[in-house]
């Protein structure tokens, strides 16, 4: 049976019931003051000429109204319940309706329940940000695959390039040739690799343990000292203790990503990166801020999209694979922690990482 008829059902059996009670009720009382026979009075006063039951009369009077009533009532309860029913389920049908459609591939429908504030409103409301949601998910996936097929597909087809060169030209330097060959092969793995990266991420499929983020800014800074000292930076670390929870592995390179990218974009030279930790209440932050050109509020807040480099940086020699900062807005989220990029008013970015922040794990 569908809800709507069990309802109705409902509906009409209760109605049932609470006439039954009345009527019951109704016969009770009679019942109370009305003897059990009465005598025959004679109309022309003379003696009485014989008594009848009067209970039994009234029984006959009474059960077949009692009867219609019923009857009645089951009638009005099945098309009144029926009737009833329908206007409650109608929101219900609205949300299966809009289900079905997502199912089909649909997600920009959307329920907009009118009405007030109840249940229904609250399901079809919760829905509805659902959808708004998953379609948001599924474009981002969408661009995020066809940002990464072209980006892998560039050093497929300079590979290409390049041995059809070397095929068609046999006096072409060897060394050359596998030199670029590398260096292109070199930047796919790393692309793949950071594409795994993310992809595990995303999915949080990691260990969590103690990790403190000081420990790691030190341990960033210091593998990254000799690309620093190439591009003439300066690399500045302190702060406290920041103990926190989460994959000490994805915290490393969330930290050395932030180093990375704050080094690479600096100024041409004598440019400075601060690392800093601190502690909040309930959180720990690290805080990465470089020195450089500088940045539009609204620049910044595409830096951590997938293959977003800023402007005058794509076609640069350092430009990485522009999953950097995605890498760090995704192993944020994954931590359950806020990223927050500011630009600094004298150029370059204050980048900030604030995570869920636990005791120092201490031995006793």
């Amino acid at each position: 049976m569908s809800v709507r008829l069990k309802l109705t059902l409902s509906y009409a059996g209760f109605l049932m019931l609470a006439g039954s009670v009345l009527l019951a009720a109704v016969w009770v009382f009679l019942l109370r003051y009305v003897p059990d026979r009465a005598m025959l009075i004679n109309p022309d006063d003379k003696p009485a000429n014989g008594v009848f039951p009067v209970r039994s009369v009234l029984l006959e009077v009474f059960a077949p109204r009692a009867a219609a009533v019923l009857a009645f009532l089951l009638v009005f309860g099945l098309g009144g319940g029926w009737i009833l029913a329908g206007r409650m389920l109608a929101p219900l049908t609205r949300i299966t309706n809009a289900t079905r459609m997502a199912t089909n591939g649909s997600l920009s429908h959307r329920i907009r329940l009118p009405g007030r504030k109840d249940e229904f409103r609250e399901l079809a409301d919760s829905f509805d940000t659902m959808l708004a949601q998953f379609e948001a998910h599924v474009a981002e996936q969408q661009r995020f695959a066809a940002n990464a097929s072209h980006e892998l597909r560039t050093p497929l087809a300079i590979s290409k390039a390049l041995l059809d060169v070397a095929r068609t030209d046999p006096n072409h330097d060897t060394g050359e040739l596998v030199d670029r060959l590398h260096a292109v092969n070199t930047r796919a793995i790393d692309l793949t690799e950071a594409l795994l990266l993310l992809s595990r991420a995303n999915q949080r499929s990691f260990t969590r343990e103690h990790v403190d983020l000081s420990l790691l800014a030190e341990e960033a800074a210091e593998t990254l000292l000799p690309l620093a000292e190439k591009h003439l930076v300066t690399l500045e670390t302190d702060g406290d203790i920041a103990p926190a929870i989460g994959s000490s592995t994805l915290l490393l390179q969330l930290t050395t990503n932030l180093v990375q990218n704050a080094i690479v974009h600096n100024l041409p030279e004598h440019g400075t990166v601060r690392i800093h930790t601190s502690v909040r209440p309930k959180t720990v932050v690290l805080t990465v801020e470089n020195t450089g050109e500088q940045l539009t509020p609204q620049l910044a807040s595409t830096l951590t999209e997938p293959f977003q480099r800023g402007t005058e940086r794509i076609h640069t020699d350092q430009a990485g694979v522009g999953l950097g900062l995605a890498i760090v807005k995704t192993i944020t989220q994954a931590h359950d922690g806020t990223l927050t990029l500011t630009p600094r008013p004298a150029g370059g970015i204050r980048i900030t990482v604030e995570l869920p922040a636990t005791a120092p794990h201490t031995d006793r």
